[in-house]
């Protein structure tokens, strides 16, 4: 019986605050490889394998900012050549970068507030601070506080970046899921550790609000992570949504937990080899 092949795109020297990438691409992998032939590279030597595998898998890359002309030659192919890919890269969301904030916003979906115009102020809630970060940003790379008052000195006329309120909120949250079941949730109890993390016990309401953001999005095969923010009037606020190579915490998880998920992985890797 012939195995399928694997080609996982990961960073295993990517840097990341709070957070190893790759001892969880290491796990999976390692996971893997009893149901598939697994082979891992970094994004820039994907061509070399993609026409020989059954599947890519795009998982713990860390920001494509690095090597963006890489990146979007990478998609062209996939799409010119019709390679399979996990996940598929039909998302709305930050495999496009952060403008699906602003179209949540006008959509008055329950997002953090988002305009990218000094001129459009007047549509936020009024804030002592403001969040300031680019629209192609990743890892809270460029990321910046800002008052209001050097706000209105800040040149916006480019549109490339996002403006928020700062909102004071009690903790982080985040779900994730495979296709469109949620098969865990996470928190930061202290907010100013955001990945220091424990299991979420989430309510029926709470899976509706983030299933709201899985249905909004066109993924139709991949992980998403949606990550949102608890206000201190008890609302969740959306912050990202992660459709590109979401960082799992994996490790983070109980067994039960962690093996739950790697068989639902695995069953949703060989439906997206055959479909």
């Amino acid at each position: 019986m012939k195995t399928e092949k694997l080609l996982y795109l990961t960073d295993l020297s990517y840097q990341a605050k709070g957070r190893i990438y790759s001892e969880e691409d290491i796990y999976i992998a390692d996971q893997l490889k009893a149901c598939f032939d697994v082979v891992l590279c970094h994004p820039k030597c994907a061509e070399s394998f993609e026409d020989s595998v059954d599947l890519i898998v795009f998982r713990n890359t860390g920001s494509v900012i690095g090597y963006k002309d890489i990146y979007d030659s990478f998609v062209n192919r996939v799409r010119q050549k019709g390679l399979k890919t996990f996940n598929t890269f039909s998302g709305k969301a930050d495999m496009r970068g952060k403008q699906y904030l602003l179209d949540l916003t006008a959509e008055n979906y329950p997002v953090i507030p988002t305009v990218d115009s000094k001129d459009d102020l007047h549509l936020l809630p009024a804030a002592e601070r403001y969040v300031v970060k680019p629209k192609d940003g990743a890892d809270s790379i460029g990321l910046e506080f800002i008052t209001k008052e050097e706000l209105i000195k800040r040149d916006f006329s480019g549109g490339e970046s996002l403006i928020q309120p700062a909102v004071d909120f009690d903790y982080e949250v985040s779900f994730y899921f495979i296709n469109d079941k949620l098969e865990y949730a996470l928190y930061a109890p202290d907010k100013a550790k955001r990945w220091v993390l424990k299991e979420y016990p989430y309510t029926d309401e709470d899976a509706a609000f983030a299933k709201k953001f899985i249905a909004w999005n066109s993924i139709e095969n991949g992980i998403q992570r949606v990550d949102a923010c608890r206000t201190k009037d008890g609302r969740l606020l959306l912050v990202e949504l992660e459709d590109l190579n979401p960082y799992l915490s994996l490790l983070d998880v109980d067994e039960r937990t962690r093996n739950t998920f790697m068989r639902d992985f695995t069953q949703a890797l060989r439906t997206a080899i055959t479909v």
